[in-house]
């Protein structure tokens, strides 16, 4: 199912014009980790906020980013854009006798996020891939791992 989601949205990506329309506001999923929702909010031409509300080890968990967005040249409605952030939520993953390890409580921590975004033209679709890296303050204190995910968002 991978795979053929991957195709999908080459194919997307490859058979849309390349002059793609600048955007305000999306909003959309988030296949990965952490899996849930995403809304991405440009607050200018080179900033942007992004919030994730996701389910993660067995909780639930609210992400906010500040990211800075690059246009990649020769290649219109494609960015790479990083940034850093927050995380808060509480997570109920009880005991992985693999990790030998569990948690259950709250979490708060910081991020950061490095990606890929491209928009599409005559359609209100944009797709996103990101890597963001993540250190656990309070509650599971320490690293907590390079996340990533594909996100699918509508574009208003």
């Amino acid at each position: 199912m991978k795979r053929g989601f991957l195709i999908v949205l080459l194919s997307l990506i490859l058979a849309s014009s390349s002059y793609s329309q600048e955007y305000k506001t999306s909003m959309g999923i988030r296949a990965g980790l952490p899996i849930g929702l995403t809304l991405k909010h440009f607050l200018n031409r080179d900033y942007a906020l992004e919030g994730m509300l996701a389910t993660r080890w067995g909780g639930i968990t609210l992400a906010g980013f500040l990211e800075k967005e690059h246009r990649v040249k020769n290649h219109h409605g494609l960015y790479w854009f990083w940034g850093g952030g927050i995380h808060s939520g509480i997570w109920d993953a009880g005991y992985n006798p693999r990790l030998k390890a569990g948690y259950t409580g709250p979490v708060f921590g910081i991020d950061g996020i490095i990606g890929l975004e491209y928009t599409l033209d005559y359609h209100p679709l944009n797709f996103s891939f990101d890597l963001y890296p993540s250190l656990n303050l309070i509650g599971s204190a320490g690293w907590g791992g390079i996340n990533g995910a594909v996100s699918v968002r509508y574009v208003f």
